[in-house]
């Protein structure tokens, strides 16, 4: 997950960076949700250290957001009594709840 999370990041396209999320979900719907966030998070710490350019900063900076976005969106599956949210978890709380990675 987290090589895949890197190449999408080595694009420097916003909009591949947060359509990343859902693909993600899609692809491997049985991990833990908070996978994808730590994938994500690893990806964006991994692509700061080999990249310095401004675009590049501000690519990391999109993948650490959406990284966060998708840890509070596990946190609401969760709270909501869904133990050990999953990757697929958020596909349906994205379906019923909030569609914002899937608007993207």
């Amino acid at each position: 997950m987290i090589e895949f999370a890197v190449s999408c990041l080595a694009t420097e396209n916003h909009l591949e960076v947060k359509k990343m999320i859902r693909v993600m979900a899609r692809r491997w719907p049985g991990v833990p949700a908070l996978s994808i966030a730590f994938a994500v998070t690893s990806a964006a710490a991994s692509f700061e250290d080999v990249v310095e350019s401004k675009s590049s900063a501000a690519i990391a900076a999109l993948a650490y957001r959406v990284a966060a976005l998708v840890a509070a969106d596990a946190f609401a599956v969760e709270s909501m009594g869904q133990v050990r949210a999953t990757a697929q978890d958020l596909l349906h709380f994205w379906h019923r709840v909030d569609p914002y990675f899937l608007k993207l």
